[in-house]
């Protein structure tokens, strides 16, 4: 029988956050959460430390987690910043630690897991994408599991098992290709908010919702792909699938392509992230009846429609810290467009901008250290940001 997994968790009380509390809920046999950190959602952060009673806690804001002191009916150690982030992603005891926070947000704490010898889970894509060749450095030199949790990429984790890499031909990613993969381009310009939001087949958090509308998501994917499996970005494909059910496939030199299928649920990869290597669990989510499918459908993205796929590949071309930038000015971009600032086609537009004034006038280099990295990072969401102001005017 497996050992009691200890866990701690990034971003508890976001989308992923509470599936894997949910399957922690399920196997208490089998898992028990040492850490949790969150946002600002301190109500519901507040019931998870109560039911789980993690020993370590951690919010953004101090005011909050000085509030959570007073009312919890356990002492737990409390934390709060990007020290609490730290403090809980390295907690003593943990085997496996959660990346679940949205964005930059995520790297330095992940980072300070790895270091720290722990197994990690991730979702927090971010951390690839800005610092891909540094994290996968720290995973081989401190000889640990980096476990994906995104559907696609743990669909591939799976269709790789038992074959070698000198077989692979080439990855292919499947998008859903979000809410607007069949409304005239023309009107992409008048899409609100609320519209992007609606995904047609997955329930996700904010960001990501609106990464996939515009097809970000898979571009920040496939910079993840090309440092998670170690393959060259023109070995990467995408390929637009509606349904959602095949989730990702590798395609081998022999001509043959093995899939992974699933319901849209991110249970699925959740499950098998943390039971790795063990045995998979029983998660909750109801098998696929194939006699009942209709059809499968696959085609090749349009760059028109979708440039933000275009701006991932120039990112990975132009290399060091550039895909940090891609991501900073993304996710302000998409801010923006979330508080109504901006148009939805103003979203990749800016990115594109804001890549191109890096590109034209910062002094760049191929193999960046974290703190230049950072600094893309903060150069690019203060450029986004200029931009979104002057647009307001």
């Amino acid at each position: 029988m497996a050992k009691i997994k200890k866990l701690a968790i990034l971003g508890s009380t976001g989308s992923i956050g509470q599936n894997v509390l949910e399957i922690v809920r399920r196997h208490p046999d089998r898992f028990k959460i040492l850490a949790l950190a969150a946002g600002r959602n301190k109500g519901l952060f507040r019931r998870q430390a109560e039911e789980f009673k993690p020993k370590i806690i951690s919010l953004s804001d101090e005011k909050d987690i000085n509030e959570l002191k007073r009312d919890l009916s356990y002492k737990p150690k409390v934390c709060c910043g990007d020290d609490g982030l730290l403090e809980v992603a390295v907690c003593n005891g943990v085997d496996l630690t959660v990346s679940a926070l949205v964005g930059a947000s995520g790297l330095e704490p992940t980072l300070a897991a790895i270091k720290a010898g722990k197994d990690i889970a991730l979702a927090n894509k971010e951390v690839l994408v800005m610092a891909g060749k540094l994290v996968m450095e720290e995973v081989r030199k401190n000889n640990i599991n980096l476990l994906p949790i995104d559907s696609e990429h743990s669909a591939i984790f799976q269709s790789l098992i038992g074959h070698k890499k000198k077989d692979i031909k080439r990855l292919i990613l499947t998008a859903s290709g979000g809410p607007f993969l069949n409304l005239p381009i023309k009107k992409l310009l008048g899409i609100k908010p609320k519209q992007a939001l609606n995904h047609p087949k997955w329930k996700m958090g904010k960001k990501v919702t609106i990464d996939s509308a515009t097809l970000m998501n898979k571009g920040l994917e496939v910079i993840e792909a090309m440092w998670l499996f170690d393959m060259p970005p023109e070995k990467i494909a995408v390929h637009i699938h509606p349904q959602s059910i095949v989730h990702s496939m590798v395609e081998y030199v022999d001509g043959s392509i093995v899939a992974q299928l699933g319901p849209t649920d991110m249970r699925g990869p959740i499950s098998y992230a943390l039971s790795y290597p063990d045995e998979r669990l029983d998660c909750g989510v109801a098998p696929l009846n194939l006699c009942k499918m209709d059809k499968l459908t696959f085609m090749e993205p349009d760059e028109k429609r979708f440039p933000a796929l275009r701006l991932a590949y120039h990112a990975i071309k132009a290399g060091g810290a550039m895909p940090a930038v891609l991501n900073a000015a993304d996710e302000v971009a998409v801010e923006a467009f979330l508080q109504g600032e901006i148009a939805f086609t103003d979203i990749t537009e800016i990115v594109e901008t804001v890549m191109g004034k890096y590109q034209n006038q910062k002094s760049k280099t191929r193999n960046p250290k974290l703190n230049q990295i950072l600094e893309g990072d903060r150069w690019a969401r203060g450029t986004a940001r200029g931009i979104v102001l002057k647009n307001r005017q």
